[in-house]
């Protein structure tokens, strides 16, 4: 039977919980500033209830969900992302997180962001939450990694580190094999190209040798706020890597298309077997739909 896994990314929760002048401080000013005059518009979340009405709708096995539930890393988010994200299934059962860089907006909210997606982010054979986090399902693997890190503003970049690609290169390497269908989850790309100044992955060098030495069989992550396909390198093959629109930005005028993707999963391994669909936002009509296969 194949494994039905559901992709979705940058959520952009809102409207903002009301704001605290003393938090209005740092990158959170141009953050605001922003979502005012423009980002709060772009996200519908009217649509995003849809998408996830519609998600749930297709009984996935397990849903990722690659980071930017939130906007400013304001206290309120918090408790706004929570509860949002367990409309998606049970913390850490059926639903993974890794955050963003909207999620890990400044420093101050780094033990706020451990503490509340600790569920979503535990190791089943620990149950430790941290990154990397691996959960398996009969012959899939997945893999988490955080490349949200606090930066300056105007800069939206992220960062895996080096003690996060050495554990993640072990993980790849011991669940491989094992013949397990390795499906790695982090937010922004790992690619050289298509993704514009300052918002890269700065260490995505080191994750493409990683894979190229060790191989996986799918890499997903959100950010771009667009759907694409690109490959990397792996061991024996390439490897897919796919990007996903943002579940709520959506406008008819400017070609925003909220959308999330299912990957339909047979087989284990360099073997496995994997197709995709995009389901989202119908041009025209306003309601969701299929978009079609996902050529990968």
């Amino acid at each position: 039977m194949a494994f039905l896994l559901a992709h979705l990314s940058d959520a952009h929760i809102g409207p903002l919980p009301t704001v605290k002048r003393r938090e209005l401080v740092g990158k959170r000013i141009t953050g605001y500033l922003n979502w005012k005059r423009g980002r709060s518009a772009a996200h519908d979340m009217s649509v995003l209830g849809h998408l996830v009405d519609d998600l749930r709708a297709q009984s996935p096995d397990h849903v990722a969900m690659t980071g930017d539930i939130m906007n400013i890393g304001l206290p309120g988010e918090f408790v706004l992302a929570d509860t949002w994200l367990r409309t998606l299934g049970v913390p850490g059962e059926d639903v993974s997180f890794v955050p963003g860089n909207h999620d890990a907006y400044t420093k101050g909210v780094l033990p706020a962001l451990a503490r509340t997606f600790a569920p979503w982010i535990k190791s089943d054979a620990t149950g430790l939450s941290g990154y990397p986090y691996l959960k398996e399902r009969g012959s899939i693997a997945l893999i988490g990694l955080c490349s949200g890190v606090p930066t300056a503003p105007f800069i939206a970049s992220g960062r895996l580190g080096a003690a996060q690609c050495t554990a993640f290169e072990a993980l790849l390497r011991e669940t491989g094999a094992r013949g397990l269908t390795r499906i790695v989850m982090l937010h922004h790309p790992p690619c050289l190209r298509g993704t514009a100044v300052g918002r890269g992955l700065s260490d995505a060098s080191a994750f493409a040798a990683i894979i190229r030495r060790a191989g996986a069989e799918l890499i997903l992550h959100g950010h771009n706020h667009k759907p694409s396909v690109h490959y990397l390198r792996g061991a024996d093959r390439p490897v897919p890597v796919v990007g996903v629109a943002s579940a709520s930005a959506f406008s008819r005028t400017e070609g925003r298309q909220a959308s999330y993707h299912l990957f339909s999963i047979e087989g284990a391994g360099p073997n496995a077997r994997i197709e995709a669909r995009g389901r989202g936002v119908i041009a025209g009509k306003g309601q969701i739909g299929d978009l079609g296969p996902i050529s990968l």
